[in-house]
């Protein structure tokens, strides 16, 4: 049997003009687990990270010294949440009052002590319009291509030769599909497993012979209080 440890990446900068950067406390949640992964022993005989910033930048803090070098696989990127905000969000505001108000609301919260929440009811209507294929737009990708690399993704996992310990370095909507496939849940159940990813968190899922199981979600035990965060 095999295992393959997923990590989202730390903290990054979601309300800044650069999104795609680690933020201090994103730093330290990507040491944290790197050293708490070193004093389990766990060895992995694969390192890999997305093609997003924050995703390579968390590997190389992690990093021992006894670890494999990062290997780029784009198919573990994000799904497009700037491409959701900026692109889609104002076509479907203009045939959906809900979202226009939910995107009204959130812009009355900027820089206020509910901006996350408002974000958080923002984004959860928008993604699941997108997933539904509401409104496309070519510059945006898709549901069904995100979904796509994803499966690609974890079939070459799933190929690699019995005893492999995977370390994946990627983000919450890869993690929540990737689990969602391993339960056979719907698609709406990736997205809801992707809002309860924590910054830093480790998941644990062992495969062999085809199979998949997970075996924790979202482990958070390594990051103090104070190094604990969703977004």
């Amino acid at each position: 049997m095999s295992e393959l440890i997923l990590v989202r990446h730390g903290q990054a900068t979601p309300f800044q003009a650069d999104t795609d950067q680690l933020s201090p406390l994103g730093e330290a949640q990507a040491r944290a687990v790197g050293e708490a992964l070193a004093a389990q022993g766990v060895r992995p005989t694969h390192v890999l990270h997305g093609s997003l910033v924050r995703q390579r930048r968390t590997a190389e803090l992690a990093a021992a010294p006894d670890w494999p070098a990062p290997t780029l696989d784009p198919r573990l990127s994000e799904y497009d949440g700037d491409g959701l905000v900026r692109t889609l969000a104002p076509l479907l505001a203009e045939r959906d009052p809900a979202l226009a108000a939910l995107s009204e609301a959130f812009a009355a919260q900027r820089g206020g002590p509910e901006r996350n929440r408002a974000f958080q009811k923002y984004l959860e209507a928008l993604a699941a319009a997108w997933q539904a294929g509401t409104l496309t737009h070519p510059e945006v990708e898709g549901w069904a291509d995100f979904q796509g690399r994803v499966r690609s993704a974890l079939a070459d996992l799933l190929r690699l030769p019995s005893g492999s310990t995977v370390l994946a370095f990627t983000s919450g909507g890869v993690i929540g599909l990737m689990v969602a496939l391993a339960l056979d849940a719907p698609g709406a159940s990736a997205l809801a497993l992707n809002w309860r990813v924590k910054n830093g968190s480790v998941t644990r899922l062992t495969f062999g012979g085809g199979r998949l199981s997970l075996d924790s979600f979202n482990e958070i035990h390594h990051l103090s209080p104070e190094l604990r965060s969703w977004r």
